[in-house]
């Protein structure tokens, strides 16, 4: 469920929005004469919502590229290719 607060709990309660944003890991929404104005995050809150923006624009891109030819790599092609690319050592 939302957690939905006026901005001015931001600064009157700073603690307890500060104490649910880490706790819950969820967003609390702050609105400013009724109307949503702000969205406050813990930190570890916002990286994981980054890196899952960054994981989602990189597949993506995978997807229109596979729609750009017909080539398609094996689990093993792209794991001798990875083992490369880190030398390491190749399956056969």
């Amino acid at each position: 469920m939302k957690m939905i607060r006026p901005v001015s709990d931001l600064r009157n309660n700073f603690a307890d929005i500060s104490h649910t944003v880490h706790e819950t890991q969820q967003p609390v929404f702050l609105t400013k004469n009724g109307y949503g104005d702000m969205v406050v995050l813990s930190m570890e809150a916002y990286e994981n919502l980054q890196l899952e923006s960054e994981i989602y624009t990189k597949l993506q891109e995978a997807e229109r590229q596979a729609e750009l030819t017909q080539e398609r790599y094996s689990s093993k092609d792209v794991l001798k290719a990875m083992r490369a690319a880190i030398g390491g050592e190749q399956i056969v």
